[in-house]
């Protein structure tokens, strides 16, 4: 997807948002989760992938046991450095309001497909295997997300 979506929907003038460069990704990529107090309160997933992250917008508290599911809609990819990012998204800008850093930390890629992502999330407050699922619903941007059950 690349950065070119993310930077239409910003005024970098106004904002004290990343730019970013696409990067070259490692084996072992970052991972956070952003407290995002916009319009509505939800949580962004961002996981490394291809020197950008991947985003999911998740309307609910991410799950930290099995069997909790919850809605995740793909969003435009962000550079490397938002995932440092906390502060104040000014009004009139896109996403507008106050961002804060609920996890953090590294995953690996178990399975890394179109519509199935499994990843094994080493943060502080996610530890383990969690899969992304897409589903037929919306406009091809609503995911599942939850934790696996242990094998």
């Amino acid at each position: 997807m690349g950065l070119a979506e993310y930077r239409k929907k910003r005024d970098f003038g106004r904002t004290s948002e990343p730019n970013g460069e696409v990067k070259t990704a490692e084996k072992q990529g970052l991972y956070v989760i952003q407290e995002h107090h916009a319009t509505h309160l939800h949580w962004d997933l961002r996981l490394e992938h291809e020197g950008t992250l991947k985003s999911w917008a998740i309307p609910k508290e991410p799950p930290t046991v099995p069997g909790v599911r919850r809605l995740a809609v793909a969003v435009e990819d962000h550079p490397l450095e938002y995932a440092n990012f906390a502060g104040v998204i000014p009004e009139g800008e896109y996403g507008a309001g106050e961002v804060k850093i609920w996890d953090h930390g590294t995953y690996t890629p178990v399975s890394v497909k179109d519509e199935k992502w499994v990843v094994e999330i080493r943060g502080e407050k996610l530890q383990g295997e969690y899969v992304l699922v897409k589903t037929a619903y919306g406009k091809g941007n609503s995911w599942i997300f939850f934790k696996a059950k242990p094998k």
